[in-house]
């Protein structure tokens, strides 16, 4: 396809700034798009991975302290969420449950949780309503120390810049970019990718062997620095 064709379906506006990254070169700006796409799709499926492991752990720690129905109990009069701080959260939970209506299934209630809603489970409200046991799924966590502390607070900020490189993928926005610069550059991905892996190794999980013919990050990042 000639740039122009694929510059009218992309749009000007977003193909703008990897045409100027490119020093105005068309073969290597279309290149340089098709590898961001192929970068964001990898990343996603890393992301997922995570998401999927994180939710699992999250549920097997408040199913262990608080039974095979938790999640709903917690929204219920009376149940740990049922309070002014959480009352976003309990709101979300009930409102799924409604959805699934007679399909409602503990595991479909969890599968209904985005993203966000596991990371505010480590927000202050949250993590204390629910007894402050929710780090116990991290148990390679590195020990505090007087100038960083490893808690909950740490836990959520860390998730945030996952939960927002998620968002980015979603909307299809570029990562193959100096923040809001035309200049190619892959830290922004490789440094969200190395959080992911470092999360995997404080939940003990073997990140190698569960991403195994799934994980092509670097060499894709690689070929986009070579662009």
């Amino acid at each position: 396809m000639k740039y122009r064709e694929f510059e009218e379906i992309m749009s000007s506006q977003r193909m703008y700034r990897y045409y100027t990254s490119c020093t105005n070169n068309s073969r290597r700006a279309m290149t340089l798009y098709r590898l961001n796409l192929r970068l964001s799709q990898e990343l996603f499926t890393i992301v997922s991975c995570f998401e999927i492991a994180l939710r699992n752990a999250i549920n097997n720690n408040y199913t262990t302290h608080y039974g095979n129905d938790w999640l709903k109990n917690a929204a219920a009069t009376g149940g740990f969420f049922d309070n002014v701080k959480c009352i976003k959260t309990a709101q979300i939970i009930n409102k799924n449950v409604l959805i699934l209506g007679a399909n409602y299934t503990h595991h479909k209630l969890i599968a209904e949780m985005d993203f966000g809603f596991w990371r505010y489970l480590f927000a202050q409200p949250q993590f204390f309503a629910a007894g402050q046991s929710l780090l116990n799924i991290f148990p390679s966590k590195p020990r505090s120390t007087p100038h960083i502390q490893y808690n909950h607070k740490f836990v959520f900020n860390e998730l945030e810049k996952i939960n927002k490189m998620r968002n980015r993928l979603a909307h299809h926005e570029p990562i193959c970019f100096r923040p809001l610069q035309p200049i190619i550059e892959t830290t922004y991905a490789r440094q969200h990718y190395n959080l992911i892996l470092q999360l995997f190794q404080w939940m003990q999980i073997n990140e190698a062997s569960l991403l195994y013919g799934l994980d092509h990050i670097n060499p894709v990042c690689n070929s986009i620095d070579n662009v």
